[in-house]
């Protein structure tokens, strides 16, 4: 889409690698919306069998990525200790219908009574990892989901399962500067532009900055100032964000960009409005990534069955 090479949206390595699995951040996300699911469900207090040992089978009834099998590790060591599982595919591993996620064994009565809250976590979290797959492939390492979100970071982790950008992984991790934020900047949007960008600071803790503007001629503004100031920042980079301004017009604004002399400063990011239908619009539009919370909001879930043996 844009002049390529890594964003800072790319925040995944901070909640799971394929080497260590699940970080600690991650893990205590994990502990506190496990906690809700069950006591949702009526569990507040680890579970003892007092049935029969078990054994039961987790299955794909559709295709799919699988995301969520650390989260129920976590659930099963805290809540349900006498039940041991095995997968057969693990987080970020592709599955068919009729596929074998994984095998449980325990006493009867506890795993009847955390199928739910298993399915309902594996598969909401599964769904999420393939609607990002399925984004992620027409726009590699370009598509970002945003904060609005319904498990937290849970989610983030899915979307980057799927090969999706986390972008910001709560309101601390960069500075956002929103229309909400500019309006004690100044009285027009150009001068409000100006001055916040001007009174950027370094700090440490942002991984990077990010401005939304809603016209060409503020994105512009943004990226002129920021040319000029960006020497004071260190290392931290610069996101203007162009919010439901469609990508001809963004490709323009790249363009214009391009001929100041400040393209290169910038990190550009088009938001609003962008479907999966839409993306493949946005592959000549300059922008280096799009993001949208169409890939983890209102996903439908994996579609997801625990079998006992025998039935």
């Amino acid at each position: 889409m844009g002049k390529g090479g890594k964003v800072p949206h790319d925040r995944g390595h901070l909640l799971w690698t394929s080497a260590d699995g699940p970080s600690n951040r991650l893990l205590a996300s994990i502990d506190r919306w496990v906690g809700a699911v069950l006591a949702d469900d009526g569990i507040d207090m680890p579970l003892m069998g007092r049935s029969e040992a078990a054994s039961a089978s987790v299955l794909a009834r559709s295709e799919g990525l699988v995301a969520g099998t650390a989260a129920v590790d976590h659930m099963l060591q805290i809540w349900a200790p006498e039940v041991r599982v095995s997968w057969s595919a693990g987080d970020g591993r592709q599955v068919g219908n009729g596929d074998e996620i994984g095998r449980l064994t325990g006493p009867a009565d506890v795993l009847l009574a955390i199928e739910r809250s298993l399915l309902n976590l594996l598969g909401h979290l599964s769904g999420i990892a393939t609607s990002a797959r399925a984004w992620s492939m027409v726009a590699p390492g370009q598509v970002a989901c945003t904060r609005k979100t319904v498990f937290g970071l849970l989610d983030k982790w899915a979307a980057d399962l799927g090969g999706c950008l986390t972008h910001r992984l709560n309101r601390d991790d960069a500075l956002m500067l929103k229309e909400n934020d500019l309006v004690a900047y100044g009285e027009d949007e150009v001068s409000r532009v100006q001055a916040a960008v001007a009174s950027l600071i370094p700090n440490e803790a942002h991984a990077f900055i990010e401005i939304e503007t809603t016209s060409p001629k503020q994105a512009v503004t943004a990226a002129l100032a920021w040319s000029q100031h960006r020497d004071t920042m260190g290392d931290v980079p610069l996101v203007i964000m162009l919010d439901n301004l469609g990508p001809e017009v963004c490709k323009e604004v790249a363009a214009e960009m391009e001929g100041l002399g400040v393209r290169e400063h910038v990190v550009l990011e088009a938001s609003g409005g962008i479907t999966f239908e839409g993306l493949s619009e946005w592959k000549e539009s300059g922008m280096d990534v799009v993001s949208t919370s169409a890939v983890n909001r209102g996903v439908p879930p994996l579609d997801l069955t625990m079998l006992m043996d025998g039935v």
